[in-house]
């Protein structure tokens, strides 16, 4: 089974893209999604980010996100140590269920690979971009973020050039037929490569 790496910056539209693709049969993995979930049930997860981040980043016994985001995403040291909590439980967490899945190959959904060195880890990486205008826009309207907090991600994100030049797939996110046939192509040569 080939293990897929699917990337992009924040607002790119990896979501999206990951939906066609579980359209199509293959098995998606969504990291950040899994990540809050072993957020909130991990007590040495738990405990180790409270040690690092203190009290408040759990409220009433669930992660505290606003607080947390404050801490992390103007502070690249703090991100780098949560990172270092965070990412290894969900690479342990992602190939477990990766053992499960039956099909030819499995997706992992992950904003950062590269920034982290993963890229090692995958067989093929899928890249999915958007201009930087559009990608903010949409997370403004999805999250309702302000384009400062938008910009301060995407400051600790690698920029699409530095991506494209590692990755195996581009997709470029503008036009929702157009992406769909990419997402196609990809899964037929994924499939044949199997």
């Amino acid at each position: 089974m080939k293990i897929v790496a699917l990337t992009g910056g924040i607002g790119s539209g990896k979501s999206t893209v990951a939906k066609m693709f579980k359209g199509l049969g293959a098995p998606v993995y969504d990291s950040d999604s899994e990540a809050k979930k072993l957020l909130q049930r991990s007590s040495a997860l738990k405990k180790e980010l409270i040690l690092l981040l203190g009290e408040e980043a759990y409220l009433y016994e669930k992660l505290n996100k606003t607080y947390v985001a404050g801490k992390i995403f103007g502070n690249k040291e703090m991100l780098q140590k949560m990172n270092k909590i965070v990412h290894p439980a969900v690479r342990e967490h992602f190939l477990i269920w990766a053992k499960k899945q039956t099909a030819p190959y499995v997706i992992q959904e992950a904003a950062i690979i590269f920034e982290n060195g993963n890229q090692h880890y995958y067989d093929a990486i899928i890249h999915v971009t958007a201009p930087q205008e559009s990608r903010i826009q949409r997370v403004m309207k999805r999250d309702g973020a302000t384009k400062a907090q938008i910009l301060a991600r995407m400051m600790n994100q690698w920029d699409d050039d530095e991506k494209n030049a590692l990755s195996d797939f581009i997709i470029p996110n503008l036009n929702i037929g157009e992406t769909a046939n990419k997402v196609s192509a990809i899964h037929r040569a994924l499939l044949d490569n199997s």
